[in-house]
Parts: structure tokens; C-alpha cells; sequence
């Protein structure tokens, strides 16, 4: 007999490890169907709209593939709103830092959960403060693997937490799922949180 703390209660259209390890915080086993969808931004779209859209498109695309709600997710970095993705390679990323040090930008994460309920979204918008960062910071953060993957080129919940002078808003949401707006999302879909054991 599985043990129900470990028996998948939520589909997640999403490979990445953080998305999983956030929902795993709250007690909520997955099992993972990432969805590929065109990521590329419509003329005139919003930074706010576009990751929501995102969010609903993952969702919507392993709906149908489980029995289980799905849960699809999108998170932006926006500075002086353009939206920076995933660096292309040093270069990129360190142009990115570059523009993100000594100021503030804004990470945008939308969540989106297919269920009973049709699909519930929302998005939460998270003000990041990032310290003046040297040239040398910059290369040396690049040659420790962890801004190849992160949109806007680093990784709050890693190595660059040193470059984070504070943030206003949730800091979950900057890794990659705000839990708080994701629970109450969950709750509306009736996906037990804390592995139904205690709270649902």
C-alpha cells in the first residue's frame, strides 16, 4: 500500500526541480508532464498578461494526459518592461546582470491549475533589489553553472542570494511558485495540501 504522503495529488506540466521542491515544502506530492508551449511573446503583450498566458497554455496542454488537476506555471523578470529570459550564453547573461545591478526589477510568476473548477489563475508580481555587482562578480558567477537555466540569469535561492539587497513581495514567487496564491488555487481545485494528512 503507497503511503499517502507520497502519493502523487496534483500533475505538474513543469521539469523544473524548483517548482517541485516548493510544492514539496507544502506537502504536496506531484507527478511531473512538462508541457512545451511557443513561449514567444504577442506584439503589445504585457509582461503580466504573457506569463499568465503561459501558465494557462502548460496547463491546458497536460489536461486530458492524467486523472489528476495540473498545475502549469511562468516566471519573468522584468526590467523596464521588457522581459529578460533565459541567457542565450555568457555574454547574454552577463549584459542581463549588468542591467539588473544597482537597481530594482520586478519577477513576474504566474500560476495556473486545471481542475474540476476549469482553470484558475493568478499572477503575483515581486520587487527585487539587486546590489551593484562588479565585472568579476559577473564572470565568476557565470562559470558556477547556475545562471545557464534562470531567467534573468541568476537564481535568487542560490549562489546569487548575496547580490539580493531585499525584496517586497513573495519570495517563493521569485524562485518560482508563489505558495501562498498557489494554495489557495490548490484548495479551490480540492487538492489536499500537507499530503491530505491534515489540512485540506
Amino acid at each position: 500500500m503507497r503511503d499517502v504522503a507520497t502519493t502523487p495529488v496534483l500533475c505538474l506540466a513543469s521539469a523544473s526541480p524548483r517548482r517541485q521542491a516548493l510544492l514539496a515544502s507544502i506537502g504536496v506530492p506531484v507527478t511531473v508532464m512538462p508541457s512545451n508551449v511557443d513561449e514567444t511573446p504577442i506584439e503589445g503583450e504585457s509582461p503580466a498578461a504573457y506569463v499568465e498566458r503561459l501558465a494557462i497554455a502548460k496547463a491546458e496542454a497536460a489536461t486530458g494526459k492524467t486523472t489528476l488537476p495540473v498545475l502549469g506555471s511562468d516566471t519573468a523578470v522584468v526590467v523596464d518592461d521588457t522581459i529578460l529570459g533565459k541567457p542565450r550564453d555568457q555574454q547574454h547573461a552577463a549584459d542581463m546582470l549588468s542591467l539588473l545591478a544597482g537597481r530594482s526589477h520586478r519577477v513576474l510568476t504566474a500560476v495556473a491549475v486545471s481542475g474540476s473548477r476549469g482553470i484558475l489563475s493568478c499572477c503575483v508580481t515581486t520587487e527585487v533589489i539587486m546590489r551593484a555587482l562588479t565585472a568579476d562578480e559577473i564572470e565568476c558567477y557565470w562559470h558556477t553553472g547556475e545562471p545557464v537555466d534562470k531567467a534573468g540569469g541568476y537564481a535568487i535561492q542560490g549562489l546569487a542570494a548575496i547580490f539580493i539587497e531585499r525584496i517586497q513581495g513573495s519570495h517563493s514567487a521569485v524562485v518560482g511558485l508563489p505558495l501562498f496564491e498557489t494554495t489557495r488555487l490548490l484548495r479551490q481545485q480540492g487538492v489536499p495540501i500537507w499530503a491530505g494528512r491534515y489540512l485540506t
